[in-house]
């Protein structure tokens, strides 16, 4: 398989919704990205700790990193959850062998996540700023179909991931000054393998089989047969990562799994503008983010987030620095045939210049402050006339 060692990063519903809020039950702070799980509905809460779910909504279960996972009966708001633990420092941590967790996933991958054919209606989200402030905003409905949801390099695009682009629900572009954008390709073998799990975990396992690297693995919670695992691992390329996974130990999965590249230590490097013109780049820090839950005896996805910060470029004696944020919620799933999706995206050009297919939802999509602040502002920014 192939695999980059380095990251070069260049809400919808179908129903009567209510808005509630997750909250820390300890000092009472909203929980981002909680996630939120009722007959195979799946929804997270945005940056403030809000979601949307049914007003009839039953038996809900509420899970977030960190956080003991619960079941509430009826759905009410605020929701507390309990945490995992208080301080680190009072953990009985357990040392575990982090190699031998990811060879054992890795090894038995297509029998423990569902790897045939699937379709997923799906709440797209992107986010992009340039030196600090927001200029790319898109959050549409999307249907995802995949044949065997796992990423195959030596197939095309289409063999492993299709998209078809419906509700858009807002959008806003408004042209950043950064040379990231001048003539980059828009799809690649890295850009198409973040939306699937075992390409990360290759990447991943590739960095821990390096004999230069050193790398530790500590158990610091359990809740039933899920353990949360904290993980370090000094690269012997010179990457440093640092993050967590949920382990359960009976199904031998990992369910959720986020990982940090801190990249922006790392030597410059030369890139070129879609023009050939050579810049200076350096490396900046990412994290990847990967959720599952089980359905019919298999793993199923239920978000994939990627994050970037700090990549720098420096054209022209110009600094130039870059942050993104992609989010995908699974918010249905279901067993499907081997049809392609029609339409379905052209990842030749730009997602959003593709044709949108129009379906009659009532769909709630809750942003944040600083994003419904964006989608007023009527002013662009980076000197446009």
């Amino acid at each position: 398989m192939k695999y980059s060692y380095l990251l070069f990063i260049l809400i919808f519903n179908f129903f009567s919704a209510q808005n509630i809020q997750v909250i820390d039950a300890e000092n009472g702070k909203p929980i981002p990205n909680a996630r939120i799980l009722w007959q195979n509905h799946v929804v997270y809460t945005n940056e403030e700790g809000f979601a949307p779910v049914d007003d009839s909504s039953v038996n809900g279960e509420i899970s977030a990193s960190g956080f003991q996972k619960t079941v509430i009966p009826q759905f009410y708001s605020p929701i507390k959850l309990k945490r995992g633990y208080k301080k680190i420092d009072e953990v009985k941590m357990i040392k575990v062998d982090l190699k031998k967790i990811f060879e054992e996933v890795s090894s038995h991958y297509k029998k423990r996540y569902y790897n045939k054919p699937s379709l997923y209606d799906v709440t797209y989200k992107e986010k992009r700023s340039d030196n600090n402030q927001i200029h790319f905003l898109v959050i549409a409905e999307t249907k995802l179909w995949s044949k065997t949801n796992f990423y195959n390099p030596n197939k095309s695009f289409d063999n492993n991931l299709q998209m078809q682009l419906n509700n858009v629900k807002y959008f806003k572009d408004l042209k950043s000054d950064s040379i990231f954008v001048k003539g980059i390709k828009k799809f690649s073998d890295e850009y198409m393998g973040n939306y699937f799990f075992n390409f990360e975990l290759n990447r991943t396992l590739a960095h821990l089989e390096n004999k230069a690297s050193k790398y530790s693995g500590w158990m610091i919670f359990e809740q039933g047969d899920e353990q949360l695992i904290t993980f370090n691992i000094k690269s012997g390329v010179g990457i440093e990562m640092e993050g967590e996974l949920k382990y359960n130990k009976v199904d031998k999965v990992i369910t959720y799994f986020e990982i940090h590249y801190l990249q922006d230590k790392y030597p410059m490097v030369k890139r070129k503008t879609g023009e050939g013109e050579v810049f200076d780049y350096q490396l900046g820090n990412a994290i990847l983010v990967f959720d599952f839950y089980k359905s019919g005896g298999v793993y199923v996805p239920a978000m994939s987030r990627v994050e970037g910060n700090k990549y720098i470029a420096y054209y022209k004696g110009v600094k130039h620095e870059r942050k993104i944020s992609r989010e995908l919620i699974y918010n249905t799933f279901k067993k499907s045939d081997e049809k392609e999706l029609v339409p379905r995206v052209n990842f030749d050009k730009n997602i959003w210049d593709n044709t949108s297919v129009k379906e009659n939802k009532n769909n709630t999509i809750l942003l944040t402050t600083e994003e419904q602040a964006f989608i007023n502002r009527n002013v662009p920014d980076f000197g446009a006339k």
